[in-house]
């Protein structure tokens, strides 16, 4: 499998401050101080206090798909934790409805960073010529979706299916791809449908619309919690996915070459963030932002979203990603090695 790993190294950040107003005065001070008794008077004592000006803050254009999402929260939890402050950096966070519309505004110079940005349609624009640059993974593996039924449907687990329609969001969708493995490694003759989001799929499902739904926490966390649906398989039971890196973090081409630096502090925090957010801390900071229970917020991020999921340092399966590029007739031939170590521009811790 085609896996790609952090390279490059981190580089510091530098203030260049223009220090001639405060150096003049200093030496007209300390002409005073050598002239007279020896005692430094007090103003210098005051110039020497002066700390270093405070670096104004980078403004970040960040274009995140679907507020809410655990691993989709990382920019606003380290900001409001006040992680990307400390490396200087203020967030300008916009919410798209998705992937698709995430990447469109990072590609269209609306953002400086794209977080959770489908790694297929990534590819996919980048074999059409998209200058993109992949700055880490943002999520791999599909432990975060899931498949349910009603509560009183007689539907137990995946192996009831047969005969019965079974959703995905939309065609060649990560969806649409996981239900067509889910179905082939058990053999069934199931309906694949596609329903669109959570909302319009579980309101097919409490209908009787469908049979089985599909969603993605923390949507529907409450009817499980009040045993309205119950889960009968989840995206990882697709083996064949466990190991695909499904979202990346991307910026483009022209930013990259540009603001290297400012964008290798926002992954530095970007990492600290994560490891803040497995902490009580982090899930407060994240549980407050949606108005939902710390229980809730717990189970969710424990049960669907192990910290693993989350490192941006290595680039998974991308063999996979290019599989399914070739499934919908995109040519693939021009991402050779050598393109996608040019895609790839992980910072080294």
């Amino acid at each position: 499998m085609l896996h790609w790993m952090a390279r490059g190294c981190d580089e510091a950040a530098r203030v260049d401050l223009d220090m001639t107003a405060i150096s003049g005065i200093f030496v007209t001070i300390r002409g005073a101080f050598t002239a007279r008794s020896g005692r430094l008077p007090v103003l210098a004592v005051a110039l020497l206090g002066i700390a270093t000006p405070a670096r104004a803050q980078d403004i970040v254009k960040v274009s995140v798909g679907q507020r809410g999402n655990w691993d989709a929260s990382v920019s606003e939890i380290g900001q409001r934790a006040g992680i990307f402050r400390k490396q200087g950096l203020a967030l300008d966070i916009v919410y798209t409805s998705g992937p698709a519309e995430t990447l469109h505004a990072l590609i269209a110079g609306q953002a400086d960073v794209a977080v959770a940005a489908g790694t297929v349609n990534v590819l996919a624009a980048y074999a059409k010529g998209a200058p993109l640059r992949v700055l880490g993974a943002g999520m791999t593996g599909v432990s975060d979706l899931y498949w349910y039924v009603k509560a009183d449907s007689p539907i137990r687990s995946l192996k009831d299916a047969a005969g019965r329609t079974i959703a995905y969001s939309a065609e060649h969708s990560l969806t649409h791809r996981i239900v067509t493995v889910l179905l082939n490694q058990h053999g069934l003759k199931a309906k694949p449908v596609a329903t669109g989001g959570p909302a319009g799929t579980l309101t097919q499902v409490m209908t009787d619309g469908i049979n089985i739904g599909w969603a993605a926490p923390p949507f529907g966390l409450d009817r499980i919690e009040s045993q309205q649906i119950r889960i009968i398989a989840g995206g990882n039971d697709a083996p064949a996915f466990k190991a695909q890196t499904v979202r990346l973090i991307v910026t483009h081409a022209q930013v990259q070459e540009t603001r290297k630096a400012v964008l290798d502090r926002y992954m530095k925090a970007y990492r600290e963030t994560i490891d803040l957010m497995y902490t009580d801390a982090g899930l407060q900071i994240y549980a407050a932002g949606l108005g939902m229970r710390m229980e809730t917020a717990r189970r969710m991020r424990d049960v669907f979203f192990p910290k693993a999921a989350l490192n941006p340092d290595a680039v998974r399966g991308l063999d996979a990603s290019l599989r399914a590029l070739a499934a919908i007739n995109i040519p693939t031939e021009s991402l050779t090695r050598e393109r996608l170590a040019e895609l790839l521009q992980i910072p080294r811790r």
